[in-house]
């Protein structure tokens, strides 16, 4: 099982928040929260998992190091 946040306009659409990766056709539960949607921008939900990866790599480490050392 796998649970993802969603937002659901006005009309009913349903939107993922972030890609998920499924296989075959699945079914699925929703269930509407009695609280208003915290609108983020879609870049930035877009852009976080590539950044991460980005992030996470061993060279990224090496070239923040500097910063490490001074504490």
């Amino acid at each position: 099982m796998l649970t993802v946040e969603a937002l659901i306009d006005e009309a009913g659409n349903i939107k993922i928040l972030q890609p998920i990766s499924i296989q075959g056709t699945r079914r699925a539960l929703v269930i509407v929260l009695d609280e208003p949607a915290l609108y983020v921008a879609e870049t930035a939900l877009l852009s976080e998992s590539s950044l991460a990866e980005g992030w996470l790599r061993p060279e990224e480490d090496e070239a923040w190091s500097y910063l490490q050392q001074a504490t």
